[in-house]
């Protein structure tokens, strides 16, 4: 699965989601441009000590993505969460390569591209007095329904307790 940020501008929530990135497997792509350093102490505190491990691809723009990325006949699609889909997330069928992205907190994903990929446009329900959820929840949300609609392929299904056994 792919994780795609279209010009984050706040390093908690991308830290926070590059962490959610590592423990999932999920490659993480930043668009440019970024609102912060990926070397800030903000961006390294909410990403802890997984920052390393992560899988992050960088790109000027969206153009240098599409053209590496979504390659035709590739089979992966692009799916883009946005407040203005008309779709829900749960009515998408992730494919396993797929692309996921998240625009801007301030702005969301740029119309232009929307409305290029409409079909794959989808959204969070929530009630319309809030203008959209936060972005690290909002990845989490949608990131985890693709990862069951796979049966949480490579993902561990069990935990161990570390000072008893659980009951059978």
């Amino acid at each position: 699965m792919n994780i795609v940020l279209h010009q984050p501008e706040i390093p908690a929530n991308t830290g926070n989601i590059g962490r959610t990135c590592v423990a999932t497997g999920t490659v993480l792509h930043l668009i440019e441009p970024l609102g912060f350093r990926l070397t800030g102490k903000e961006l390294r505190r909410a990403g802890m000590d997984y920052w390393p491990q992560l899988d992050v691809r960088r790109y000027m723009n969206f153009k240098e993505f599409a053209e590496k990325c979504l390659v035709p006949d590739s089979g992966a699609r692009l799916w883009l969460a946005t407040t203005k889909a008309r779709k829900v997330y749960t009515q998408a069928r992730f494919g396993a390569d797929d692309y996921i992205m998240f625009g801007r907190e301030s702005a969301g994903i740029p119309e232009d591209i929307l409305m290029a990929y409409a079909d794959t446009c989808i959204r969070i329900p929530m009630l319309d007095k809030i203008r959209s959820l936060n972005l690290a929840n909002s990845v989490s949300i949608v990131l985890y329904e693709a990862l069951r609609q796979h049966d949480f392929a490579t993902l561990q299904l069990e935990g161990a307790l570390h000072h008893g056994e659980w009951a059978e």
